[in-house]
């Protein structure tokens, strides 16, 4: 039984009156008994809020709304990675909740099968996997247009899957995850790659193995780019340059684009929070760059 029975909306509104109060004692103790009422208590909040015509209610009650929603999310991040993170597309839209906690799954799921749709009408399976991807690249790139921002590169919407659906126009990861879920459900070997600076795609299936960069209108590229790419920045090749990665290391890789993207606005609260959603998610023991 949820603390909340035992609370008639009578009492609830008893206790959301008090959000007026200016003793920081009390005011303290009242949003601790609200957050502790758990997140059902998320309608009865935004009903509540809809009918002050205090500005200080109001705000106080979105940040309880939001303290809320963000625990949600956390333990809804920890236990997609505790099942090993196999559906890319949610951790996507558990990130995408973040700023949108209303979107729905099946909205974006809507949305990529309409694009795959789109690449399935074009796509051949009896032709050289080289060829495939430059359909599967005709189609996404040229057909449905979609496109590096590179106006607002640093925008928080590059990292929102909603936003860059919406807008067609995205940073090197979220279209590398756009068009990895589109080859995937296409039945092709297509996975992300977490180069320094810059995301990529590899095909791999036995002894094939090239490169894609969506950020690039799908360029196609061998492990020799790789090579001089990493020699630039004066690195030391690692496997994880040239290999798949795991769809937790692609949302990781999103969150710290976000992360970027607030702290170049200055949301410093912001930045804070998508911090404790990255250590959900990243291995402690990880070479983080």
């Amino acid at each position: 039984m949820n603390e909340t029975d035992n609370l008639s909306n009578k009492e609830l509104k008893a206790l959301i009156s008090l959000l007026e109060d200016d003793d920081a004692e009390v005011l303290s103790h009242v949003e601790g008994k609200i957050k502790s009422l758990g997140t059902h208590i998320i309608p009865y909040l935004e009903f509540e809020w809809e009918g002050s015509f205090n500005p200080t209610v109001q705000k106080r009650i979105e940040e309880l709304v939001h303290s809320l929603q963000f625990q949600l999310l956390k333990e809804k991040l920890e236990a997609w990675k505790e099942a090993g993170g196999e559906d890319l597309l949610e951790g996507m839209w558990l990130v995408n909740t973040y700023q949108y906690p209303d979107l729905e799954y099946a909205d974006l799921k809507k949305q990529l099968e309409q694009i795959y749709y789109e690449a399935w009408l074009e796509f051949k399976t009896d032709v050289h996997p080289v060829d495939q991807v430059k359909i599967l690249n005709s189609v996404i790139f040229n057909k449905l247009k979609f496109g590096a921002n590179t106006k607002n590169f640093h925008s928080p919407g590059n990292s929102m899957m909603s936003v860059v659906l919406q807008t067609k126009k995205g940073n090197p990861v979220s279209l590398c995850i756009i068009y990895a879920l589109v080859a995937q459900k296409l039945k092709l070997p297509i996975h992300g790659v977490n180069l320094p600076n810059l995301f990529v795609l590899t095909y791999k299936q036995g002894e094939t193995q090239f490169y894609i960069n969506a950020f690039n209108r799908g360029l196609i590229f061998s492990r020799k780019e790789i090579d001089d790419y990493v020699a630039n920045l004066k690195l030391t090749p690692k496997d994880q340059y040239y290999e798949p990665c795991t769809n937790v290391d692609m949302v990781v890789r999103v969150l710290r684009n976000l992360s970027i993207a607030h702290e170049k606005l200055g949301n410093s609260e912001k930045v804070d929070e998508i911090k404790s959603l990255i250590e959900i998610l990243a291995d402690k023991t990880a070479d983080l760059e």
